[in-house]
């Protein structure tokens, strides 16, 4: 199959275990400016939708936080006809009010990253992209009340800090963070989010709470083993939300991601 435009496409970003939203797919190998994304992306219908599906981290798991390609993943997914984006992610909480299970619709988020590429726009010309709310409403509403429908009372609204990994927090930094009134870490959801709406793409973070970050309460930490072991547990739920959510999505988007270019001029066309 080529690698061409495929219009109506929700595209989902997400790990290994949504390889099962298929019974069948095209593997799409899409080229970018900024070398291959993490993998071939897999193209497929699910509840009647098309669905573009990457795995973030490669599907080997390959890719550690700080050295996904960002810029390709999104760039591919753009490419393929993709305008509505669903991410799930497994994160950290920084408060005792979320513990580990529980679904998280963030609506707010803090980038704390070094060293990652987070523009398109940094080597022809100055683009300012407005960014105050960063993820897609609508998206977020549809997220929000399907989760309700099934059960799985989600917390429909928390900061994301977006922290640069691997390695997990110290106590220190994660008591600052929950200091700030922030209530959720992670890694990988800068600069994603970001790369999102310079594409002008809708992007819904939905967040899994795997663990309490380091700080939050006393014990040995996060570890990688539970953090693993919660996702596992939660897999088959979570894939059924975004299953539904997909479902749920608007066809024609009437929210205020496709105007976040207006009035902007770009130094070269977008896919």
């Amino acid at each position: 199959m080529a690698g061409g435009p495929d219009a109506g496409l929700v595209g989902v970003i997400g790990g290994s275990g949504f390889y099962e939203f298929f019974s069948s797919a095209d593997e799409v190998t899409v080229p970018t400016p900024y070398g291959p994304p993490s993998d071939p992306v897999m193209v497929g219908e699910v509840v009647g939708r098309r669905v573009a599906f990457l795995p973030r981290h490669g599907r080997d798991h390959r890719f550690p936080p700080h050295r996904i390609p960002y810029r390709a993943n999104l760039w591919a997914l753009r490419s393929l006809g993709v305008r509505q984006v669903l991410a799930p992610s497994a994160v950290g909480s920084l408060t005792t009010s979320y513990g580990p299970g529980t679904l998280a619709i963030p609506d707010q988020l803090v980038d704390r990253t070094i060293s990652r590429a987070s523009t398109f726009y940094n080597e022809v010309s100055a683009v300012h992209v407005p960014f105050a709310d960063p993820y897609c409403p609508r998206g977020r509403s549809t997220a929000i009340s399907v989760a309700r429908a099934s059960g799985w009372i989600p917390a429909g609204s928390g900061t994301l800090v977006v922290i640069e990994g691997p390695r997990f927090s110290s106590r220190a930094e994660s008591q600052w963070y929950a200091a700030q009134g922030w209530t959720l870490v992670g890694m990988t959801g800068c600069p994603e989010a970001a790369l999102a709406r310079e594409l002008a793409l809708c992007y819904t973070t939905i967040a899994l709470v795997t663990d309490t970050d380091a700080g939050v309460e006393e014990g040995e930490g996060v570890t990688h083993a539970e953090v693993f072991r919660v996702f596992e547990e939660n897999i088959g739920r979570l894939r059924d939300l975004l299953m539904r959510t997909i479902e749920e999505l608007p066809a024609e988007r009437d929210c205020p991601c496709p105007r976040a270019l207006d009035d902007i001029k770009l130094p070269f066309p977008l896919p």
